[in-house]
């Protein structure tokens, strides 16, 4: 674990889910708060770089759903 301060919460997982991150936890010498911590930063991160993507893609044109698909059957793709 890290040297910064923690805090502690309480998290109710799904018992399978459970039994295989103490599985990992186990297999890879990590406790299940390292686990946790890790796949909850990259989930963070994914989310921030989505964030970015939206941002860089805000002056793009749009096109209504009913356009798009008038659009595909006039190309004959639908």
């Amino acid at each position: 674990m890290s040297t910064t301060l923690t805090k502690r919460a309480t998290v109710y997982l799904d018992p399978g889910i459970h039994r295989i991150l103490r599985v990992k936890a186990l297999e890879t010498d990590q406790s299940l708060s390292d686990i946790i911590n890790e796949a909850l930063l990259h989930e963070l991160a994914q989310d921030q770089e989505d964030l970015d993507v939206f941002k860089q893609r805000a002056a793009e044109p749009s096109i209504s759903f009913e356009t798009l698909l008038n659009k595909l059957k006039t190309d004959g793709k639908i």
